[in-house]
């Protein structure tokens, strides 16, 4: 058993005499013991204090319980000073002279500036009760103060949320999903508005199988924060239906929105467009090329793409048929500015190599001129020049290969005769060009 369950196990043996001594009670008093139980088993501490009672007696208990979890080891110190404030708050009358900004300033700890901008939405808020309940509630998922003040400060309504009748119930329904506290308040952090949206759960529910995993389903929250207010049903789920019908399976559709997030949200005639367009450019449905097809056309009009492929065809010298080809072969070529575009002709021409040569073979667009190209065809031209290589080398059968195979091959067995080409090879891949790379 790791850290983390063993603190969850000590509070609840801290607790079980509580709750088995309240047990007699438990038909009078209309308690929710099950609801206790299972945030103290979470380890959601702070959930404790928000779940609703019935009673004197039920209410005695769950003061008890909070108080005996604030005063164990095993309880962190920074959920501590919250939860004091919610048993306080709990028990304490409607202040009069409650002021929104002044709280948001001492106890949530955002700025001046955050205050008053963020307290125009919270003017109907008169006590901090509900205030404490929520952050007393991200203390319990381990959100750290500065970051709760972030959390507040992007959604200030997140303070007005009732945290037994709408977080509470969240957080269960996302660990019935398989998702640790450590996830849900990253979920909290991103996007609180949406956190507390009421279908966040069955939203995750149909991304986590989709995207393989929370880890990357973050990533491209991360990207597109505004994807847990997409429309799943009407939207989100017609345009998956459709991108299967075209091949691609889950793993490429997770592929394709981590480079084009808005996919998914797009109104699905669009992405049928979208579609057609890839199909127009001579890369069918089910192909190898489609989705990088697909990734390299979305959001881009047909006129764009054809004055892109028009460049293509002036640029490299290509014939309507290479340019075709280049394309099929490299879609990516798509989205490649004018200005690299024309560096890279320009570099190849100076390498010798011809247009058929580079229509047929396009990767060598997809490599980067400084980091790749450019290193390694001095290296090579160093050592023609120096007679250390003497048989025909094919140039894309240099560039293509790995970094570390490189250099065992053309760099590491002339140590002795070139001791200073590893140094020279590293100062050009930075950008530079040292004395012996410069050929008259």
């Amino acid at each position: 058993m790791d850290d983390k369950n063993g603190a969850h196990g000590d509070r609840e043996k801290e607790v079980e005499p509580i709750l088995i001594n309240h047990d007699a009670q438990r038909e009078s008093c209309h308690c929710n013991l099950s609801e206790i139980y299972l945030c103290i088993a979470a380890g959601a501490v702070a959930l404790v204090a928000a779940v609703p009672v019935a009673g004197c007696a039920m209410l005695r208990l769950r003061e008890c319980v909070v108080s005996r979890l604030l005063s164990s080891p095993s309880t962190s110190s920074s959920a501590i000073f919250p939860l004091r404030h919610l048993l306080s708050a709990a028990a304490a009358p409607i202040s009069p002279g409650f002021a929104v900004e002044e709280y948001l300033v001492a106890t949530c700890g955002l700025t001046r500036p955050q205050a008053l901008k963020a307290s125009t939405k919270l003017s109907h808020l008169k006590s901090p009760t509900k205030p404490h309940a929520v952050l007393a509630f991200l203390a319990g998922l381990g959100i750290s103060g500065a970051d709760a003040a972030a959390v507040v400060a992007k959604d200030p309504l997140f303070l007005r949320t009732k945290v037994d009748k709408t977080l509470a119930p969240k957080v269960v329904g996302l660990t019935g999903l398989g998702l640790s506290s450590p996830d849900i308040a990253c979920l909290v952090s991103l996007t609180p508005d949406c956190f507390r949206s009421r279908n966040i759960v069955s939203k995750l529910h149909y991304y986590l199988p989709l995207f393989g995993s929370f880890h990357n389903f973050l990533r491209l929250l991360k990207r597109s924060p505004r994807l847990l207010s997409w429309d799943v049903n009407k939207v989100v789920k017609t345009n998956v239906v459709f991108l299967r019908e075209c091949g691609l399976g889950d793993c490429d559709i997770a592929k394709l929105c981590i480079h084009a997030p808005r996919m998914l949200s797009t109104n699905p005639e669009r992405v049928r467009a979208m579609v057609a367009c890839v199909e127009g450019i001579g890369v069918p449905r089910g192909s190898g090329m489609f989705r990088q097809a697909l990734c390299a056309v979305t959001f881009q009009s047909e006129e764009k793409i054809a004055a892109k492929m028009e460049y293509l065809k002036t640029t490299f010298r290509w014939s309507d048929a290479e340019v075709s080809m280049a394309v099929r072969k490299y879609p990516g070529v798509l989205r490649k500015s004018k200005e690299s575009l024309k560096h890279r002709s320009e570099f190849f021409s100076e390498v010798g190599l011809e247009p058929a040569y580079i229509a047929y073979r396009p990767a060598l667009l997809s490599y980067s001129m400084e980091g790749r190209n450019r290193p390694r065809y001095y290296v090579i031209k160093f050592l023609k020049a120096n007679g250390l290589l003497d048989q025909y080398r094919d140039y894309y059968s240099i560039v293509m290969l790995s970094e570390k195979v490189f250099v065992e091959k053309f760099i590491c067995p002339h140590k002795e005769a070139a001791p200073h080409l590893a140094e020279d090879y590293a100062t050009t891949c930075k950008g530079e060009v040292p004395t012996n790379f410069r050929f008259t």
